[in-house]
């Protein structure tokens, strides 16, 4: 179980790449209106819930006793990602 829980966490990190990604990609884009802002960041969004789907699904196919720790452990590295990466760039701004 422990291994479940450690691969989730990697999971969860891979996961929020794609909205670093997206956020990178927004800031370089200059011609666009905020739909063009706002549609990458979707599509971002969207890619990292197809990842933390798919290796939901992986782990689950795998090994179906140790689904519900690696799960949780992916969805709460997730949102720990995301809050050190917004407090991080909040407090780099001031």
């Amino acid at each position: 179980m422990v291994l479940a829980i450690a691969f989730g966490l990697v999971a969860g990190v891979a996961g929020f790449a794609p909205l670093v990604f997206g956020l990178h990609r927004v800031k370089h884009m200059t011609d666009s209106g905020n739909l063009g802002h706002m549609g990458v960041l979707m599509i971002c969004l969207l890619i990292s819930f197809v990842l933390m789907f798919a290796f939901a699904i992986l782990c689950i196919s795998i090994n179906r006793d140790v689904a519900l720790p690696f799960v949780l452990s992916e969805a709460a590295a997730l949102s720990v990602t995301a809050i050190v990466f917004g407090v991080m760039r909040t407090t780099r701004k001031s």
